[in-house]
């Protein structure tokens, strides 16, 4: 399987719309990398100018060491999933599955024995003589999977190719693709606004905004060494809670909460913008620690309200309102708290990450 690398890559539309901004990137022989971010940030023409449906505006894409901005699409070995499937309607199952073997002249008795091993590997023999009209939603985008599959193509590409499903089809689609990758090898790159598929899909995540990547890494990285605000507000549900802090020679400032001398979050230290010391706290809600899980405990306390309390099968997640903040933990489906109770609340040191009040930059010691 090959290597794509994007060396410097940028792509304006017009004279002043910078969609992708001198980006860098190397997919290794059959990485799973999966492109995420906000609506307009870049990762579907990204996508496309790997693909040779956008041409470069600077900078190369190359494969295998090969330069390829020059060359067309059919001849780039690249298959491409897209969000809305993108078969034609008056052609069968197999004709479409079959379409691209058809336009490489593949003789007639190969493409049969190629359609009817991905069709069967895909679950869909029974339906080779429907047209598209007469599947689900799930049939369909196997369908647009087995076109890739058949051409055997040395690289996909899969922009957002489950958007289009309910959650329960989705969570099948994913595990299928998965497998799929696993059995082929094929380097994959995969553009997604959902997070969960980022983060259970991905080897590496790309995380985009305005055209450029914030952080590369593994999906355990981005979500426990966010290099920035962005990035940890990004990931996660709910969303990681930020408290608004200053850092004094001597000690940290959380206002209403109890914060011994020496509780020390990492990276705390280095804090200040502009050498004022203000930061904020960033915490999970699995790392905020509530009622009785806080009973003879030493670290930074806050008093808080239960204001909600959401049931999600095991656990729960509590909404709590303090003075001047409101944060959410993550707590046992059987916990004794209910909306209105008063109780306490510790955020865990080690779990808690600073950032720069005003670039929103992570601080480290």
């Amino acid at each position: 399987m090959p290597t794509i690398e994007l060396s410097h890559v940028s792509k304006v539309y017009g004279t002043t719309t910078l969609a992708v901004d001198d980006m860098s990137l190397t997919v290794a022989d059959g990485e799973f990398v999966v492109l995420i971010g906000p609506s307009g940030c870049g990762k579907s023409t990204l996508l496309r100018m790997l693909a040779g449906l956008e041409d470069v505006t600077t900078g190369d894409v190359l494969i295998d060491g090969r330069r390829m901005n020059d060359v067309h699409p059919k001849d780039r070995d690249i298959s491409m999933v897209f969000q809305n499937y993108a078969l034609y309607p008056h052609m069968t199952v197999a004709q479409n599955i079959a379409f691209g073997l058809r336009l490489r002249r593949t003789p007639r008795a190969i493409i049969r024995e190629q359609v009817d091993e991905v069709a069967a590997t895909l679950g869909l023999a029974p339906y080779l003589e429907r047209s598209p009209a007469e599947l689900s939603g799930g049939q369909r985008q196997r369908v647009a999977l087995a076109r890739a599959m058949v051409q055997e193509s040395r690289i996909f590409l899969m922009d957002e190719p489950l958007s289009n499903l309910d959650a329960k089809l989705r969570s099948t689609m994913r595990a299928e693709i998965l497998t799929l990758h696993r059995t082929l090898g094929v380097t994959t790159v995969y553009v997604t606004h959902d997070q969960v598929e980022a983060m259970t899909m991905a080897d590496r995540i790309v995380l985009m905004r305005d055209g450029v990547v914030r952080q590369l890494g593994s999906p355990r990285d981005l979500y426990r060494r966010p290099a920035d605000r962005f990035v940890a507000t990004f990931l996660g549900e709910p969303e990681i809670n930020l408290l608004p802090a200053t850092w004094r020679a001597g000690g940290l400032d959380v206002h209403g909460m109890r914060v011994p001398r020496d509780w020390r979050p990492a990276g705390v230290e280095s804090a200040g913008s502009a050498g004022t010391g203000a930061v904020q706290l960033g915490v999970r809600p699995e790392h905020v620690r509530v009622g009785e899980a806080t009973a003879g405990a030493s670290g930074a306390l806050l008093d808080v309200e239960v204001v909600l309390l959401e049931l999600r099968g095991d656990d729960a997640f509590a909404t709590l309102r303090a003075d001047r903040h409101t944060l959410v933990a993550k707590v046992p489906a059987e916990t004794p708290l209910r909306s209105g109770d008063r109780t306490t609340a510790r955020l865990e040191a080690d779990r808690v990450h600073v950032f720069d009040a005003e670039s929103g930059v992570a601080l480290a010691d």
